[in-house]
C-alpha cells in the first residue's frame, strides 16, 4: 500500500482554487484524464459518479469515479474521491483547502493506493516510492501554478 498527505501554502483565494477541482476543469488539473462523464448525480455531491478515462501513453484506461466526501463552507472545501483502476488497484484520495487569508489558501493533498489482487499487490511492491512522490509533488505544483494563473485573472 502506498500513501501520501502533502500539503502547502497557495497564494490565492480559496474559491480560485475551489473551481479547478470542479469537475469541468479536472482536465487542467489532471491532464491525463481526457473524459470525465458524469454517470449518477447526487445533490451535495457525495455518492456522485462519473465515469474517467485515463491514458497514459497510447494505453486508455477507463473507470468510475465516486465521491465519498464533499464539504463546500466558505472557511474549508473538501472533496474525496475513490475508484478502482484496472481491477489491481483501490485509490482513494482527497483534497481539502483551508481559508488562511482572503487571498491565501493552504492545500492538503492526501491519499492511498492498495492492491486489490496479487498483481496489484505485486506491482504496488515494484513501484518506488520515489516516483510515486514526484507524482504527488507534480500535481500539487501544477493546481498552485493554475490557481496563480487563474488569480491573475481575477
Amino acid at each position: 500500500m502506498m500513501e501520501w498527505k502533502e500539503e502547502r501554502i497557495i497564494e490565492a483565494n480559496i474559491e480560485t482554487v475551489w473551481n479547478l477541482f470542479q469537475e469541468e476543469n479536472m482536465p487542467v488539473i489532471m491532464p491525463k484524464v481526457i473524459e470525465n462523464e458524469p454517470v449518477h448525480i447526487e445533490e451535495g455531491g457525495v455518492g456522485s459518479k462519473y465515469r474517467q478515462k485515463y491514458q497514459e501513453g497510447k494505453r486508455v484506461e477507463s473507470y468510475i469515479v465516486e465521491t465519498v466526501g464533499y464539504e463546500d463552507t466558505d472557511e474549508k472545501k473538501y472533496k474525496q474521491l475513490s475508484f478502482t483502476l484496472a481491477k489491481a488497484f483501490e485509490i482513494t484520495f482527497s483534497f481539502t483547502l483551508l481559508k488562511v487569508e482572503e487571498s491565501r489558501t493552504r492545500f492538503i493533498y492526501e491519499g492511498k493506493n492498495q492492491g486489490v489482487n496479487f498483481v496489484g499487490r505485486v506491482l504496488m511492491k515494484l513501484g518506488s516510492k520515489k516516483n510515486n512522490q514526484k507524482v504527488v509533488n507534480d500535481f500539487m505544483d501544477r493546481v498552485e501554478e493554475e490557481a496563480l494563473k487563474a488569480e491573475a485573472k481575477t
